[in-house]
């Protein structure tokens, strides 16, 4: 029965749409997925706002939240406004002392405040911000994983990324991160499941993984 089943929301990274989680499968008789997507912004809207109002979205009581990279940032905000079966966290931070310095650097001189114009329309300088790697054999791919683009969306995901302020880590979060992540070292990552070779794109090259560990993850 439908009742019976676990649900599992899924929230892609910064700018990036739903359909990283396309490879994703959980077995159908305990789990649903569902996919959630960036709205853009309201003018002068906090991520604390924005994490209400993104919880209008989870229908399902007792849910699971799992959030990747930026996605992951908002799903511990949302998690403060729900009651959840799990939190899971993929590619991401758990708090601003996990911030490398580059993006602290970032946030202290406020350059934040120049990169989206730097970033919009050009996806292969996003590809590198977002997923840490260059465009090469994968441009098609990423052009189309990372379709959010509204200037607005941008310039306040990558200030609330950078100025993110999480002093203590959400409890019994499960934190997923690829040994080999450029956006966010594994040095300044503490309390984690490695994963060997994974990238922070990792939720798209390494779903098989993802597949296969989720649901004891989800149940344990």
């Amino acid at each position: 029965m439908d009742q019976e089943l676990i649900h599992v929301y899924l929230m892609p990274g910064m700018a990036a749409n739903p359909s990283i989680f396309e490879y994703i499968k959980l077995p159908e008789d305990q789990f649903k997925i569902h996919w959630l997507e960036w709205e853009i912004p309201l003018k002068k809207e906090s991520l604390q706002d924005y994490a209400k109002r993104m919880c209008l979205k989870v229908t399902e009581r007792k849910p699971v939240l799992l959030g990747v990279s930026f996605g992951g940032v908002l799903v511990q905000e949302m998690s403060k406004f729900l009651d959840l079966r799990k939190l899971i966290l993929v590619s991401t931070v758990k708090t601003k002392y996990e911030i490398p310095k580059r993006l602290q650097l970032v946030a202290k001189t406020k350059a934040y405040k120049i990169l989206p114009t730097q970033l919009l329309g050009n996806v292969k300088l996003l590809a590198k911000y977002v997923f840490g790697e260059t465009l090469t054999k994968r441009a098609k791919l990423y052009e189309k994983y990372l379709s959010v683009s509204n200037k607005r969306y941008l310039n306040w995901a990558i200030r609330e990324m950078v100025c993110w302020n999480q002093e203590i880590p959400i409890p019994n979060c499960i934190h997923i991160h690829g040994e080999d992540d450029a956006v966010f070292p594994i040095a300044n990552i503490s309390n984690y499941k490695p994963i060997a070779k994974g990238t922070h794109v990792m939720i798209i090259y390494k779903y098989k993984w993802f597949n296969q560990n989720l649901p004891k993850i989800i149940l344990s």
